[in-house]
Formats: structure tokens, sequence, C-alpha cells
């Protein structure tokens, strides 16, 4: 099943995103493997999310038929990445999340404990009884060093990604791509066993923030990192061989309001997403 959650509408100028809302919504062509919920009416989303919307989010969710996290989640731009803890509250048996992203998303929250896009990995590893370890792919390296030790968290930070274990850095640009990808694949299974050693056939929940990939590939709302899609497909690809997967989501749209930067104009950045999210959801599909 796929699941979309549009919250700022910019899904209106992806011709993919459309076409799913199509299916979801037609009546004569319905697909009842698709459920487009529009959350654009709900206040108090935007970075933070609190309890009202909490509720009613859930209640959006329940009301569409859904009981599990099971299947592909598209929920907007980082600002909603928090959903991601939403998801995962539906989980009822141990498992690993593993977070492809540029952030940690493990900031304690600015006041109260409102959810927010910026700490919900921190809250999962709070309150979910049932994670044994998160695993974050693509951290920028000074953020990951910013974050205290914790036995329940592994960073595979940005600049591993264009290294294998036993190649010099210096090297990095030498490694055949094949190489490199197997690499990253080996050092999310490592970090994996690392956290949930006493689970090493534990499922996985896999979230998807598309900051973590180079402007080249994805045009969002926050600053980016420098994977790749074929890196990030060959990472979920290995993991997936080895594990059930629980549920992944994708969020990392452009913003509402951009109006073009140094990389893509705004036609240029949703052709861009567009492709991208299709791109995805087919393989995801095929593998999960």
């Amino acid at each position: 099943m796929i699941t979309v959650q549009d919250f700022s509408g910019v899904y209106a100028e992806q011709p993919f995103m459309q076409g799913l809302r199509e299916r979801a919504q037609d009546s004569a062509e319905r697909d009842a493997q698709i459920r487009w919920i529009d959350c654009t009416g709900i206040p108090g989303t935007d970075c933070y999310c609190d309890d009202d919307a909490v509720t009613q989010v859930r209640k959006q969710i329940a009301a569409a038929g859904i009981k599990s996290p099971r299947g592909i989640h598209f929920f907007d731009n980082g600002n909603y990445h928090y959903m991601s803890k939403i998801w995962t509250d539906m989980v009822q048996e141990p498992f690993s999340l593993v977070v492809f992203d540029h952030h940690p998303d493990m900031q304690e929250p600015r006041f109260g404990n409102i959810l927010s896009c910026g700490g919900w990995v921190l809250e999962v590893l709070k309150s979910n009884p049932f994670v044994q370890g998160v695993t974050l792919v693509g951290v920028a390296d000074h953020l990951a060093d910013e974050i205290g030790a914790d036995d329940k968290v592994y960073f595979v930070k940005e600049s591993a990604l264009f290294q294998i274990p036993g190649q010099a850095r210096n090297d990095a640009d030498q490694i055949p791509d094949q190489a490199r990808n197997d690499g990253i694949a080996d050092m999310v299974q490592t970090s994996w066993r690392s956290t949930s050693r006493h689970l090493e056939s534990a499922p996985l929940y896999i979230s998807i923030d598309k900051d973590a990939l180079a402007p080249a590939y994805a045009a969002t709302n926050w600053d980016q990192g420098s994977l790749s899609t074929e890196m990030l497909k060959n990472s979920i690809a290995g993991l997936a061989a080895c594990h059930k997967i629980l549920g992944v989501d994708i969020c990392g749209e452009r913003a509402r309001d951009f109006a073009g930067d140094e990389h893509h104009t705004v036609q240029e950045a949703d052709a861009l997403n567009s492709e991208l999210n299709r791109e995805l959801a087919e393989f995801l599909l095929k593998i999960c």
C-alpha cells in the first residue's frame, strides 16, 4: 500500500504524485492500494506537531482503514519528518529503525514535550518500547559529533559514504560505484548489528529524508548531503535482503514557497522530485 499525507500542497506540482491522487480518489478507477490523506487543514503541524494535531492525524490514518505501518508512506517536506514517530508508534514487535537523513533529528524539545521534525528520533528512543536501536545514515559529520554517546544510536556519517572499510580516505574518488554501494550496505548492516546484537533477525523500519541526497538528485527544504539515488537504493536493497521491512516512509520535498536556487528552478525541482518519488516507489514496491 502507498499512503500519501499532503500537508503543504506541494505534491500538486508533481505529475507522479498527482497520478497517485487520481488513482486514490477517482470513483471509477479507485485503487484500493493507494490512500491519499489531505492534511492541509490541520493547524499546528509545520515543524512542530502539537497534541491536537497528533490526534487529528491519527484519526485520519484510522479513518483511511490503516492499521499497521506496512507499506510506503509519503509525507511532504522535511518539516513533517515527525510523522515517522507516529508511524512507528504502530509497530507492535521489536524492531530497529534505519534513518537516511542529513540531520540527526535528535534535538531536545525547546518547550514542553511537543513533537518536532528536529527531535522525533529522540522521542522514538524515549517512548517506543519496541525500538531496539537506531542507525542514522548520511548525517553531516559535525552534527553527528554533537550528539552524545548512546548505546542505541549508531551513525554512518556523511564522510563514511565515500569510503569503504580498509580504503584510504584520499582514494575515495577511485572506488568503483558497485564497491561503494556494497560498502555502504555493509556499514549499515554492521551498525544495525552493533545496536541490536541480540536481535539478528529483527525487522526494520526505514525512514528516508531526501535531504540526505545531493542536490543533483533531489530538491528539498533543508541543506543537503552527498548520497546518490543509487547509493540509497543499494543500501536499502542490502537491508531488505536480510531483514523483513515493516514499512518505509519518504519526506524531503521542496518548500511550498520555494522560488528557485543555484541548483534548480521551481519547474526543475518539481520535475526532479516527481521522478525521484516515482523511482523510489517502484523500487520499494519490488523489494519490501
